[in-house]
């Protein structure tokens, strides 16, 4: 009875040694496979692309995407099928996040990329831009039509072509919403409706980047974009350094006229104070027609678009999948 008991003891002994090994090269397993760069895919945004999407939302067809307009709701209606195209989810029940603009029923259009990872899936990040522009404007030579290709059909087209990338690529830990702005030229209705609903339901959020007026480059500099609030976070540094090169720069411009506080980004940084940037390349020499009816796409550089929104894309990408929450607010002095 002795002998056998010992044997049991044995085989027992032997057996929990074997599990433990065997947990222990799973988890020696999963710390290389942590260790391991995820290769990031280059932009792969064509020109024709760019092309395709900016002459549909700077098309006189959409009459300059008015808030409440039959122009705007085409536009929305484009964009979500772009979406459901590349696989996209709603983030809400539909794309549509409705709300009042001063009477108005209008909406922002949300897509939504799950993260991958299960740590950093409920860590959000958000990639913006208005969709929405004036409608009418001055009457030049028998134009009304105030298509807004470059403010803001460029920096959408810049959202809806990086959320093809990532759901193609599906290289993202962290989620992601892909966020087009509804009655921006009212007062940034749409974002800050958006940021007040975000903050409301609890989402963790860890930056936003939002696109601007992107598509002419900038004049004489050597840097290819910049971002408003520069001096308020490492966000430039972060990008440069995930870029290897001078993505970002600063414009004084921009800090002269307070254009941190002017565009999507900002409701967002009042509601979560965390980094909520815009990337833009209007520096206030480089583009006549600011709210004009000639901000057409016959004025607009696509091959530069197509450059910048490849060259930001790993960016975005090294965002989504970093460990650490590297982009930081700077102390306030």
């Amino acid at each position: 009875m002795r002998q056998i008991t010992f044997l049991a003891i044995l085989l027992l002994f032997i057996n929990c040694k074997q599990g433990t090994t065997a947990q222990s090269q799973k988890q020696d397993e999963h710390k290389e496979i942590d260790k391991i760069e995820i290769a990031i895919p280059v932009g792969n945004v064509s020109v024709a692309e760019i092309d395709r999407i900016m002459n549909f939302l700077a098309s006189d067809k959409l009459e300059g995407r008015d808030t409440g307009s039959k122009g705007l709701e085409t536009a929305a209606e484009f964009i979500e099928g772009e979406f459901k195209k590349y696989g996209v989810a709603p983030y809400f029940e539909s794309y549509r996040n409705v709300f009042d603009a001063k009477g108005v029923e209008t909406y922002n259009i949300v897509g939504y990329l799950k993260g991958t990872d299960t740590a950093l899936e409920n860590e959000f990040v958000i990639v913006g831009a208005h969709f929405d522009h004036i409608g009418k404007g001055e009457e030049i030579n028998g134009d009304t039509i105030a298509n807004g290709a470059n403010d803001n059909a460029a920096g959408s087209t810049a959202v809806i072509t990086l959320a093809k990338h990532f759901a193609e690529n599906k290289l993202n830990k962290r989620s992601v919403l892909f966020v087009l702005f509804g009655a921006e030229e009212k007062g940034l209705l749409g974002s800050k409706h958006l940021a007040k609903e975000l903050k409301e339901k609890g989402l963790n959020l860890y930056t936003m980047v939002n696109f601007e007026m992107i598509g002419v480059p900038l004049n004489d500099k050597n840097f290819k974009a910049y971002i408003t609030g520069y001096e308020m976070s490492n966000m430039a540094h972060k990008m440069n350094e995930y870029a290897g090169n001078e993505l970002i720069g600063f414009l004084p411009k921009a800090k002269e006229f307070q254009l941190f506080r002017r565009s999507d980004n900002y409701p967002f940084y009042k509601e979560f104070n965390v980094p909520c940037q815009t990337i833009s390349t209007f520096d206030f020499t480089n583009y006549s027609y600011y709210h004009h009816v000639d901000d057409e796409v016959s004025e607009i550089n696509f091959d530069f678009m197509a450059e910048l929104i490849n060259d930001c894309a790993p960016v975005i990408t090294k965002i989504l999948n970093t460990s650490d929450k590297e982009i930081k607010l700077k102390a306030k002095k």
